[in-house]
């Protein structure tokens, strides 16, 4: 399957809560299995593009040098007469460079050019998160409220339209980072 565009217009879907279960779009969701509903700013992970393209870059280069090393005694030797399979097969080499170094290029365009995003998030005890999105952020905080009212009070009904959101972890800075030393009696409580 193809990857989606890097600035897919967001489509809508309905969000809905109904009998105890939380549905965004066609996913399903129980209340009891949601451990956090938090609205935050998604942004692109800029610096990390950019250091990626250079880490890339200065690999794709490497490889070429290094794959270039058994013709240049040839190519020293012999000189590039045409005569030689050598210089195309440097040639060869430069363009599959090349062509590498314009896809790491277009990669880091693309989170360059990515907007922030205000995005509401839910997450389950598990691992799956969901994210949606609304052009109003006041809509989004107000519909964190509502989530939170709907998990303490299961018999609640609710129905909004929000829009969905697809975007790549690697090129967005996703929840809380937390660093975490040293491995016994980690209770999650600080003094």
């Amino acid at each position: 399957m193809p990857a989606p565009p890097p600035h897919q217009a967001p489509q809508t879907i309905d969000l809905r809560v109904s009998k105890r279960i939380l549905w965004i779009g066609r996913a399903v969701y129980p209340l009891a299995n949601i451990a956090r509903v938090y609205s935050f700013d998604l942004r692109p992970k800029r610096k990390e593009a950019v250091l990626r393209f250079l880490r890339y870059s200065a690999g794709a280069i490497a490889v070429a040098m290094l794959v270039m090393l058994p013709s240049l005694p040839v190519l020293a030797l012999g000189g590039s007469d045409g005569r030689s399979g050598a210089a195309g097969y440097v040639g060869f080499v430069w363009i599959v460079t090349a062509l590498a170094e314009i896809f790491f290029l277009i990669d880091m365009l693309g989170v360059l050019t990515a907007p922030s995003q205000y995005v509401l998030a839910v997450e389950t005890s598990g691992a799956s998160t969901a994210l949606v999105t609304s052009p109003d952020r006041g809509y989004l905080d107000q519909l964190v409220g509502q989530l939170s009212y709907a998990i303490e009070h299961p018999d609640t009904e609710l129905r909004v339209t929000v829009h969905s959101l697809t975007v790549s972890p690697r090129n967005y800075y996703f929840g809380d980072n937390v660093n975490m030393y040293g491995g016994s009696g980690n209770v999650g409580i600080g003094s």
